[in-house]
Protein backbone atom coordinates (compact mmCIF):
# COMPACT_ATOMS: atom_id res chain seq x y z
CA UNK A 1 0.00 0.00 0.00
CA UNK A 2 1.56 3.35 -0.98
CA UNK A 3 1.28 6.41 1.01
CA UNK A 4 0.81 10.41 -0.77
CA UNK A 5 0.62 13.28 0.30
CA UNK A 6 -1.55 15.73 -0.56
CA UNK A 7 1.18 18.05 -2.57
CA UNK A 8 1.61 13.98 -4.18
CA UNK A 9 -2.35 14.33 -5.12
CA UNK A 10 -1.92 17.29 -6.92
CA UNK A 11 2.18 16.17 -8.68
CA UNK A 12 1.27 12.56 -9.14
CA UNK A 13 -2.35 12.49 -9.41
CA UNK A 14 -1.96 10.01 -12.50
CA UNK A 15 0.41 7.28 -11.05
CA UNK A 16 -2.09 7.52 -8.04
CA UNK A 17 -5.17 6.28 -10.59
CA UNK A 18 -2.77 4.21 -12.33
CA UNK A 19 -2.26 2.38 -8.80
CA UNK A 20 -5.63 2.04 -8.44
CA UNK A 21 -6.04 0.31 -12.23
CA UNK A 22 -4.13 -2.03 -10.85
CA UNK A 23 -6.21 -3.11 -8.18
CA UNK A 24 -3.52 -1.26 -5.18
CA UNK A 25 -4.88 0.46 -2.18
CA UNK A 26 -3.31 3.82 -1.58
CA UNK A 27 -3.31 6.25 1.59
CA UNK A 28 -3.40 9.98 1.34
CA UNK A 29 -1.81 11.40 4.28
CA UNK A 30 -1.39 15.02 5.46
CA UNK A 31 1.47 15.82 7.54
CA UNK A 32 2.23 12.41 8.23
CA UNK A 33 -1.39 11.44 9.28
CA UNK A 34 -3.58 9.58 7.11
CA UNK A 35 -6.40 11.54 5.64
CA UNK A 36 -8.51 9.15 3.29
CA UNK A 37 -8.34 6.12 1.76
CA UNK A 38 -8.02 5.55 -1.83
CA UNK A 39 -9.69 1.96 -2.89
CA UNK A 40 -9.98 0.90 -6.44
CA UNK A 41 -13.85 -0.33 -7.36
CA UNK A 42 -13.17 -3.62 -8.32
CA UNK A 43 -16.80 -6.37 -9.12
CA UNK A 44 -15.86 -7.54 -6.25
CA UNK A 45 -16.72 -4.22 -4.68
CA UNK A 46 -19.80 -4.21 -7.06
CA UNK A 47 -21.39 -7.49 -5.71
CA UNK A 48 -19.82 -8.02 -2.37
CA UNK A 49 -19.97 -4.81 -1.13
CA UNK A 50 -16.89 -2.07 0.37
CA UNK A 51 -16.28 -4.22 3.34
CA UNK A 52 -15.49 -7.47 1.78
CA UNK A 53 -14.21 -6.19 -1.17
CA UNK A 54 -11.34 -3.86 1.64
CA UNK A 55 -11.11 -7.01 3.72
CA UNK A 56 -9.67 -9.49 1.24
CA UNK A 57 -7.78 -6.60 -0.32
CA UNK A 58 -6.03 -5.46 3.25
CA UNK A 59 -5.66 -9.19 3.66
CA UNK A 60 -3.91 -10.12 0.52
CA UNK A 61 -1.59 -7.22 1.18
CA UNK A 62 -1.03 -8.23 4.34
CA UNK A 63 -2.53 -5.13 6.13
CA UNK A 64 -5.18 -7.33 8.05
CA UNK A 65 -4.62 -11.00 9.41
CA UNK A 66 -7.33 -13.62 8.71
CA UNK A 67 -9.04 -13.05 11.88
CA UNK A 68 -9.19 -9.40 11.68
CA UNK A 69 -10.01 -9.72 8.09
CA UNK A 70 -12.94 -12.04 8.05
CA UNK A 71 -14.18 -9.59 11.28
CA UNK A 72 -14.40 -6.42 9.04
CA UNK A 73 -16.21 -8.11 5.79
CA UNK A 74 -18.77 -9.65 8.97
CA UNK A 75 -18.15 -13.37 7.81
CA UNK A 76 -17.09 -16.37 9.56
CA UNK A 77 -13.23 -17.48 9.10
CA UNK A 78 -15.20 -20.30 7.49
CA UNK A 79 -16.82 -18.45 4.98
CA UNK A 80 -13.96 -15.94 4.29
CA UNK A 81 -11.47 -18.65 4.04
CA UNK A 82 -13.93 -20.09 0.96
CA UNK A 83 -13.92 -16.41 -0.23
CA UNK A 84 -10.10 -16.45 -0.59
CA UNK A 85 -10.14 -19.93 -2.22
CA UNK A 86 -12.61 -18.84 -4.88
CA UNK A 87 -10.30 -15.69 -5.94
CA UNK A 88 -7.15 -17.95 -5.89
CA UNK A 89 -5.74 -16.43 -2.85
CA UNK A 90 -3.82 -18.13 -0.65
CA UNK A 91 -4.91 -18.27 3.06
CA UNK A 92 -1.37 -19.23 4.39
CA UNK A 93 1.79 -17.34 2.61
CA UNK A 94 4.68 -19.61 3.22
CA UNK A 95 8.24 -17.83 2.01
CA UNK A 96 10.37 -20.82 0.07
CA UNK A 97 12.65 -21.00 3.71
CA UNK A 98 9.39 -21.69 5.56
CA UNK A 99 7.67 -23.67 3.34
CA UNK A 100 10.94 -26.01 3.58
CA UNK A 101 10.85 -25.50 6.69
CA UNK A 102 7.41 -27.28 7.23
CA UNK A 103 7.81 -29.75 4.58
CA UNK A 104 11.16 -31.08 6.58
CA UNK A 105 9.20 -30.73 10.06
CA UNK A 106 6.48 -33.24 8.46
CA UNK A 107 8.82 -35.37 6.96
CA UNK A 108 10.34 -35.84 9.73
CA UNK A 109 7.46 -36.79 12.10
Amino acid sequence: METFSIRDLRERTGELVRAAEDGKLSVVAKHGHPVFLAVPISELMLTSGFNVSLAVKMFDEGALTLGKAAKFANMSHEAFMELLGSMAIPVVKYSADELDEEVEAFIKQ
